[in-house]
């Protein structure tokens, strides 16, 4: 069931177009990337899906409502998490959380919310003594306070270090899997791989294409490099005529073996019936970052 759907989005500022015809639809229950680099309008997208701005033409729909003209009612279906959300140094984190309750007639329990997202210990901390994840870990709470069917989710990991980014993820699955529908907009293409079902790539404010993110990998001929260095003179032949291995290559002393298939066991097979020992051996998989190059031309990161 869709529970978003957006149809030729158009937004422009005075010295820019930010969003250019921007398609895509999210299933409820999901969790759905927006990926792109810095300016490509995936924060421009999301505001204007949360009827924080009005799209200069094109539909947006949530949940059936209009978030231009029905927002009220919108405000009961969607919470949103934005990057340029911020709250009072001062204000203590069960302020903030009872604040944010009553706009709501039946505000989920926040008390049952801190719990959930980790800070029930830092109920009394103000703001501006919270560390960067708990910050982000307190922006998604206040975005589900409403019990919203819907969370938008915006560069939520940005300035955290890699051990609070892990913690948001978990925190980001655990909100899905209590059944809210998440959008998710991120630059970082590891973030993407691990948590969405499905990712619409974004560049200079147009959609290159929608997909899950191993169906992207898969449409710009992704596959996987295995690297070594061989303990002894290596004929580039003997591994071409591998059915796995599309191409060989070398990197100053190390071969490069791009293919398919279950590519590491059959190449290290071969080099060991001709008594190879492929020694700093790495296997290097295809990201979203080498589809958004095949894709644009550039990279994403």
């Amino acid at each position: 069931m869709k529970v978003i759907e957006v149809r030729n989005l158009h937004k422009r500022y005075p010295d820019h177009v930010a969003v250019d015809d921007v398609s895509f639809e999210v299933a409820e229950g999901e969790i759905f990337g927006i990926l792109g680099p810095n300016g490509a309008g995936k924060t421009t997208t999301v505001e204007c899906v949360a009827g924080l701005r009005v799209p200069d033409s094109g539909t947006v729909r949530v949940a059936g409502l209009d978030p231009h003209t029905e927002r009220d009612r919108l405000r009961h279906v969607l919470g949103a998490q934005l990057q340029s959300s911020a709250l009072p140094e001062k204000i203590k984190v069960w302020e903030a959380m009872d604040l944010y309750a009553s706009f709501y007639p039946q505000p989920a329990d926040w008390q049952a919310l801190l719990e959930q997202v980790g800070l029930a210990g830092k109920r009394d901390t103000r703001f501006g003594k919270l560390s960067g994840g708990q910050r982000q870990r307190l922006s998604v709470a206040l975005a589900l306070i409403g019990r919203p069917r819907v969370a938008v989710l915006d560069e939520l990991t940005t300035g955290l270090d890699p051990q609070a980014r892990r913690d948001t993820w978990e925190l980001v699955e655990q909100v899905r899997d209590s059944g809210v529908t998440i959008v998710l907009v991120t630059h970082f293409m590891e973030e993407a791989e691990r948590l969405c079902d499905r990712v619409a790539l974004i560049d200079a404010g147009r959609v290159v294409a929608v997909d899950s993110p191993s169906g992207l990998i898969a449409q710009a001929g992704g596959g996987q490099r295995v690297r070594f260095r061989p303990s002894a003179p290596l004929d580039d032949a003997l591994l071409l005529e591998l059915p796995e291995v599309d191409e060989v290559g070398r990197s100053g002393g190390d071969v490069v073996v791009s293919g398919t298939g279950n590519l590491a066991h059959v190449v290290t097979l071969a080099l060991a019936q001709h008594g190879i020992v492929p020694s700093d051996l790495r296997i290097e998989r295809a990201t979203l970052d080498d589809a958004f190059l095949a894709l644009t031309g550039r990279k994403l990161s």
